[in-house]
């Protein structure tokens, strides 16, 4: 039926035959490829965990008026743009929009509040010791994670949540302006966490780690609700299964939009290294965005920090896996990212560790637990 008629049909409100619809019968998920000789990268970086959650505040430091912005623990992607608010109201107390500002770090965190700041007019000039992909943030996993170690159960009031939660919202309508660009920095995808003993069960906590606020039901409606399935209804044997709908972030194509994003208005990067605040004097710049992450432990001293190791490996890319896999008990995680199937796995001494050689073995052993699931 050529595409008129068939409109001209659904106009009219007629029957058409079942043969002119044509509709495809719905395909079984393309099984992942695990193996470990399809492993063609590991990386690992170190999330900056703070007991009271992301420092930002302003202080004079150095003959300089200094914006801290640092401490998202494992979620710096997640909660960037909200988090960089936050910041933006610090720089605007301090600065007129048209000044030039500095800001220290070309990870997650420096990456969109150099960004913020440009959109809210400021001319910016970045300073990193390192650029992508040579940051601690290009080891992330991914997935949009907000309370990933994000400060402990102790010191979360409500006052904090309320304020974490405002941070959150306006970092996934951020996120969500991404979506659908040619790079695809941010998308959509469905994926399944997988138990082999049932869901009821409560998960062994982190060795070594604090108790963390369970925030998820103050954004629960930003994603649909999750589904158990039926066996079946998933393309897993021997494992009980709930099917979830979450933003995951490519992040190599997202770092390199940022920062052309930053070109293009006007921002410049500058290769430094600081060693102490006394080298924030030298800068030309009245007023800096310290974004330096787990730096700052070296750089101010600051205590409040404890570094968490994480590593990723990424398998051969495959294009028509469209799901993730989360193997709950296991703390396994699998993304489909456009840069390749990236696998996740905790540590059992991740928590303080600075340790950033890359453990082949672990990233194996997590390769074949998860290959074990198909």
């Amino acid at each position: 039926m050529h595409r008129r008629h068939l409109l001209a049909a659904c106009a009219a409100g007629l029957t058409l035959p079942a043969q002119a619809l044509d509709f495809a019968a719905p395909r079984a998920p393309a099984a992942m490829r695990i193996s470990v000789d399809r492993i063609i990268d590991i990386a690992t970086g170190i999330r900056p965990f703070r007991a009271l959650g992301p420092r930002i505040e302003a202080q004079r430091l150095a003959g300089k008026t200094v914006v801290h912005h640092y401490g998202h623990g494992g979620s710096g992607w997640s909660l960037s743009w909200g988090s960089a608010q936050r910041a933006l109201a610090l720089i605007q107390a301090h600065a007129r929009p048209g000044e030039r500002i500095a800001v220290i770090g070309a990870g997650a965190i420096g990456l969109t509040t150099a960004r913020t700041a440009q959109q809210a007019g400021y001319r910016v000039r970045l300073y990193a010791k390192d650029r992508p992909p040579r940051v601690h943030s290009s080891a992330a996993t991914g997935l949009w994670t907000p309370d990933s170690r994000i400060a402990t159960l102790e010191h979360a009031t409500e006052a904090w949540r309320a304020d974490w939660e405002a941070m959150a919202r306006a970092s996934f309508k951020m996120h969500q302006s991404f979506l659908g660009l040619p790079s695809a920095p941010v998308e959509w995808h469905d994926g399944y966490v997988v138990s082999d003993n049932g869901f009821d069960a409560p998960l062994a906590g982190h060795v070594g780690e604090p108790d963390y606020p369970d925030l998820a039901d103050r954004i629960a409606d930003l994603r649909p609700r999750g589904k158990t399935l039926e066996p079946g209804e998933h393309p897993f044997r021997n494992v009980q299964a709930r099917r979830f709908t979450q933003l995951v972030f490519n992040i190599p194509a997202y770092q390199r939009l940022l920062l052309d994003d930053l070109a293009r208005d006007g921002g410049e990067l500058v290769q430094h290294e600081f060693l102490t605040p006394r080298d924030f004097a030298r800068l030309p710049e009245k007023l800096v965005v310290n974004c330096t992450g787990d730096g700052a432990r070296t750089l101010l001293g600051d205590t409040s920090l404890t570094p968490v190791r994480g590593q990723t490996a990424r398998l051969i890319p495959q294009p028509e896996v469209d799901y993730a896999v989360i193997y709950r008990g296991h703390n396994v995680v699998a993304l489909p990212r456009r840069d390749g199937l990236l696998v996740a796995a905790m540590g059992e001494h991740d928590f303080g560790s600075t340790d950033l050689r890359p453990d082949r073995e672990h990233s194996e052993d997590a390769v074949r637990r998860l290959a074990a699931l198909f």
